[in-house]
């Protein structure tokens, strides 16, 4: 898709199976294991074989190599495998990748999938620890040194300069927060069920990096999550209603790096989701009116604010109000900070479910949901919908 132009590839392509493990603290198996079973759970939902598939998407940062699960996954030959940088910021773009390939006619069935052990083995939150030298690394030097070593200490910059900007106090975040708890605490797979929170709790819980507190930040979570694309024709004759992608978009910014974009003209939005924003709106011809549900990736809860005023949902330093007032429901699974955090890729998962009419916080008569990956870093997006 060029940042300059409407593609052709919205409605070639639907996700037709989901399968996850359960998501915990601490699994007790390998993450090849926990792979292989969100793949075979995905596929038993689409009424697809191991046999049916000919392609597998993954993200960089995953253990488990395409041809390691497919092998104890019981899939045989593959003509398409691939793999997504920049760890959140992959997981829509794993779908885009399985849609260009099942629209080219390169693959026909297409499993993305991810897992990990995040809380019981490497915790991405404990941050920078050793790294091997890279250009990559060299742009975090600037920021190591002076203390920004994890990720919530890279986001609260960019955090306390929203909140300056747009003279607003640490409690505008805890409206994500809320949200996402409200519907975690009634989905029976969320880590958070029967949990909710208020703004008072939010306001209550501890520091983390001012100005962000404990309930601002996202679970580590032990689990995995396979999604199965294939061909819109092919996806009307299987076990459940298609969610048809109508849209697929990566991002990057200008000055774009990960998480430590610090030296941009204006840190108050995300540029690299303006860049997904603008495809997905002009490759499938919607706006931000015709939106059912909003998936938005929330490892932070500032980004959340920053992404609905990226996408237009509303203006510069409004959505804080624009989340309190609910006008646009959000993270309907519980999010990252309430059901699990898997990259974005549980997400999807909640998307699919609520085009299919089948999710436990089903919105009525959700036909499109938008889905975001991981912000801070280039990034990825999706509209779905339903078939017609």
């Amino acid at each position: 898709m060029s940042v300059r132009s409407r593609d052709s590839l919205g409605g070639r392509a639907a996700i037709v199976g989901i399968g996850a493990t359960e998501f915990s603290k601490d699994s007790g198996r390998s993450e090849l294991k926990l792979a292989v079973e969100a793949v075979g759970a995905a596929l038993e939902d689409a009424g697809l074989t191991p046999d049916d598939v000919d392609g597998m998407v993954t993200f960089t940062m995953d253990t488990n190599p395409e041809i390691t699960v497919a092998q104890a996954a019981g899939i045989g030959e593959l003509s398409f495998f691939s793999r997504i940088h920049y760890g959140g910021g992959a997981a829509c773009a794993t779908v885009q990748q399985a849609a260009l390939a099942v629209a080219t006619g390169v693959a026909e069935v297409v499993v993305c999938y991810r897992a990990f052990n995040e809380r019981s083995g490497r915790r991405f939150g404990s941050g920078v620890q050793q790294r091997e030298p890279s250009a990559e690394g060299a742009a975090l030097g600037w920021a190591l040194p002076f203390g920004l070593l994890t990720p919530a200490s890279w986001v609260a910059m960019a955090a306390q300069r929203y909140l300056h900007a747009y003279g607003l106090a640490p409690e505008a975040f805890g409206h994500v927060a809320v949200m996402d708890r409200k519907y975690a605490a009634t989905n029976p797979a969320a880590y958070f069920h029967g949990k909710p929170i208020t703004l008072e709790d939010h306001a209550a819980s501890r520091w983390i990096v001012e100005p962000l507190r404990l309930l601002d930040c996202c679970q580590e979570t032990d689990g995995a999550q396979a999604i199965v694309v294939t061909s819109a024709e092919r996806a009307r004759d299987l076990r459940h209603p298609p969610a048809v992608i109508a849209a697929a978009a990566q991002g990057a910014g200008r000055a774009q790096e990960q998480m430590t974009s610090f030296y941009r003209d204006d840190l108050r939005g995300l540029p690299e989701m303006g860049v997904v924003a603008k495809q997905l709106w002009r490759t499938s011809g919607l706006g931000p009116s015709e939106i059912d549900v909003g998936i938005l990736y929330d490892h932070f809860t500032p980004f959340v604010l920053m992404q609905l005023e990226e996408f237009g949902f509303c203006g510069p330093g409004e959505a804080a109000d624009f989340v309190a007032g609910e006008r646009l429901p959000l993270n309907t699974h519980g999010g990252q900070l309430g059901e699990a955090y898997l990259h974005g890729m549980n997400g999807i998962a909640e998307a699919v479910r609520q085009v299919r009419g089948t999710s436990v916080n089903q919105m009525p008569g959700a036909s499109r949901t938008l889905v975001t990956a991981g912000t801070g870093v280039p990034t990825s997006g999706l509209i779905l919908g339903s078939d017609g």
